[in-house]
């Protein structure tokens, strides 16, 4: 997409520093908000108080066009990010809403802010916290995860946070995407029982089994490990799956 006048250079992503993509979502009174996305870092940088200004369609949109670039190679986030408007170092913030806690970086000078995919999906609602008691019975069949906030690795064996971000470990699943989508679409769908932690692990491991078989047979490597099982990426196909029956 090219860029608008308003903009007229691409906003260098904050942690990579590559120009980011823009794109435009339906604002919830008129309009539209431009939001940039770095598909290699999986986080979007929103100008003040865009995230207030997305119209419940423009969460939707968005969730589907982040679904489109789920097989993207991932850059783990850099130890210091900067503001793409003043670049200065941002720092790191939380807020909490009924899905749970947030991580996100802002600019001291409320520029903005950047967050990354998964933390805006527990924000929105799509993504649910793993209890104590889900994250140890996955633990006994999926050994290291990846970061919903920062991208590196999690041995939820031992850790029930990362250990860099403290980001919580988190899981995108169907009862949670459909709780937001009768919230965002005011739709009829049919609420669904919390998902049994075995029935989740095996569905992971199996999604995930298939997904490094593909990329043994493209010849594809992991930017970080080899064994680290992706619940958002793997949650996305999963609900995916479902929302088009």
């Amino acid at each position: 997409m090219l860029p608008t006048p308003s903009h007229p250079a691409p906003t260098a992503c904050p942690s990579c520093r590559a120009p980011m993509v823009r794109a435009e979502f339906p604002r919830k009174i008129r309009g539209e908000v431009e939001l940039d996305l770095c598909f290699s870092c999986q986080g979007i940088w929103f100008d003040e108080f865009e995230s207030l200004q997305l119209a419940p369609q423009g969460v939707i949109t968005l969730f589907k066009l982040l679904h489109q670039h789920r097989d993207d190679q991932r850059l783990p986030l850099a130890v210091r990010l900067l503001c793409p408007r003043c670049a200065e170092p941002m720092v790191p913030s939380q807020d909490r809403v009924k899905s749970g806690i947030f991580n996100y970086l802002r600019c001291l000078e409320q520029h903005g802010r950047f967050i990354t995919f998964g933390q805006f999906m527990i924000e929105k609602g799509f993504v649910r916290q793993l209890l104590g008691h889900e994250i140890k019975e996955l633990a006994a069949q999926i050994g290291t995860v990846r970061c919903t906030g920062c991208g590196g690795p999690v041995d939820i064996r031992h850790d029930s946070a990362c250990t860099h971000c403290r980001a919580p470990i988190a899981i995108l699943d169907p009862g949670a995407v459909e709780q937001a989508l009768v919230r965002y679409e005011q739709s009829a769908l049919k609420a669904s029982a919390p998902p049994d932690p075995n029935l989740v692990a095996a569905t992971l491991l199996q999604a995930e089994s298939e997904r490094s078989r593909s990329r043994q047979q493209r010849g594809e490597g992991n930017l970080l490990t080899t064994d680290i099982t992706d619940l958002l990426a793997i949650g996305f196909e999963t609900v995916w799956n479902k929302l088009r029956v």
